[in-house]
């Protein structure tokens, strides 16, 4: 089969295999809802993307079940119209998952799962390979900045770099290598239902590791590994385990550690992107490479020193020169830990500034679940700007809003606004530092925002 169609073509993970399929010489076509910057840069670039759901904008060369093959997400309804055709008509149909599921069993894969930091830590890795000498193949969850893809391609390499994703039980599909796991805080209960699900989704993780590979968890995690009796396991974190960071110096925007491994050290990593959780982000990415036996210690200096982060993850957007100059951080925090970790971060780099936090809740459910722990993160801001609640892919869920955090937020100066109204709301209050964090598209209002401030200074 030399086509394959996307069911879900403008998800960030389609992206990367639609990228791939397209570098094997396959034809890519497929539908989504919504047109981006991503569906745009893919239809550049050789994908058929389109929006109408009817099969009418399918076209006729992918309609043949001999010939295509047929990726979708679980994201896409089970009544949509061309999956529908597709799954009653005898097509091959594949979960993404199960795509990568097949790639992980043909190499070497280092795959990353948890709730969050994933996406940095696979980032990081991908790019400490690809600095080597022997490269790798990437499919990554964000667009990374240093390619301005998320695919590395390097076909001599044996190694697959994966971001694990734990919604719908993805990562379940994946045969890894080197395993990975960052965090198990409870997340996407939509599916899971209670922590105790969750945490089994994670133990269950650990059993699919190929014999002879290696499980590398973070200290401290609520999970009881099940990997195989062949699988060596190993623990990190920023200041214990087998892999953790010495001799950690911060001043004049800069970090930089010392990273030790069983047996050794590396001297002086310096961080690209210098914010307190890439401390811990570096010591995974740079401990999963050291466990592939391939780690070179001057090659990971310098892709440590280079590494410009995926987009949307503590992304400058401005950053104004001098004591007073004013600052704009996007990152992707969409779940209270990671919200609570983003802020920490910001006023860490900038202890004596004020920070105004604007956040877009993602999902009605996960708002429903974590409305308190959102609001307590939040609390710790010196301003909070808070905007609808971002859908994605649910129904309205009934007294689910943007109030119920609101309300328990215990910072005096708090605003809740449409996002329509969020360049006129922060232009009008005199920020200092401006973070923003979300998984929707908060982010999207930015540079507009950035063109229309007053007195912005280079």
């Amino acid at each position: 089969m030399k086509k394959i169609y996307f069911v879900g073509a403008g998800g960030i993970g389609m992206a990367a295999l639609e990228r791939y399929y397209l570098s094997q010489g396959y034809k890519v076509a497929g539908y989504d809802r919504t047109p981006s910057k991503l569906t745009a840069a893919l239809q550049d670039e050789g994908v058929t993307i389109s929006f109408d759901d009817s099969m009418d904008a399918v076209p006729v060369e992918f309609r043949d079940p001999l010939t295509t093959e047929v990726v979708y997400t679980p994201a896409i309804p089970s009544d949509n119209i061309p999956l529908s055709f597709f799954r009653d008509n005898g097509f091959s149909l594949l979960k993404r998952a199960a795509v990568l599921g097949n790639i992980t069993r043909a190499s070497k894969g280092i795959c990353f799962a948890g709730t969050h930091g994933k996406t940095t830590t696979s980032s990081m890795a991908a790019h400490i390979l690809h600095c080597g000498p022997t490269g790798c193949n990437a499919f990554l969850g964000g667009i990374l900045r240093n390619y301005g893809s998320n695919l590395l391609l390097q076909p001599q390499s044996p190694y697959s770099v994966i971001e694990a994703d734990e919604y719908d039980r993805s990562f379940h599909h994946l045969a890894p290598y080197v395993a990975v796991i960052t965090a198990t805080d409870p997340d996407h209960l939509d599916i899971y239902g209670t922590e105790e699900a969750y945490l089994e989704s994670f133990a269950h993780f650990t059993e699919l590791i190929k014999p002879g590979g290696k499980l590398l968890v973070h200290t401290g995690l609520k999970l009881i590994p099940r990997q195989p009796d062949s699988v060596n396991l190993y623990t990190y974190s920023r200041d214990r385990g087998d892999f953790h960071a010495e001799n950690i110096r911060r001043g004049n925007g800069s970090i930089t550690f010392d990273f030790i491994y069983p047996g050794g050290a590396i001297r002086d990593i310096e961080l690209g992107v210098p914010v307190e959780i890439n401390i811990d982000n570096a010591v995974a990415a740079l401990a999963a490479v050291w466990l592939t036996g391939d780690l070179d210690a001057d090659s990971a200096r310098q892709a440590m020193a280079s590494f410009m982060g995926p987009e949307r993850r503590f992304q400058f957007h401005l950053k104004e020169k001098g004591a007073d100059g004013r600052a704009i951080i996007d990152d992707y925090a969409h779940h209270p830990d990671e919200l609570k970790q983003s802020i920490a971060s910001v006023k860490a780099l900038y202890p004596d500034r004020k920070l105004t936090v604007a956040f877009q809740p993602h999902l009605y459910s996960r708002t429903r679940d974590f409305a308190p722990q959102f609001a307590e993160a939040l609390s710790s801001a010196d301003s909070v700007i808070l905007l609808d609640i971002y859908p994605a892919r649910e129904l309205p869920i009934e007294g689910v809003t943007s109030s119920i955090i609101f309300d328990r937020i215990k910072c005096d100066d708090k605003v809740m606004i449409s996002k329509e109204d969020f360049v006129k709301t922060v232009k009008n209050r005199n920020f200092e530092i401006l973070l923003t964090a979300g998984a929707g598209d908060i982010n999207l209002f930015l540079p507009k925002l950035c063109d229309e401030l007053p007195d912005r200074k280079a």
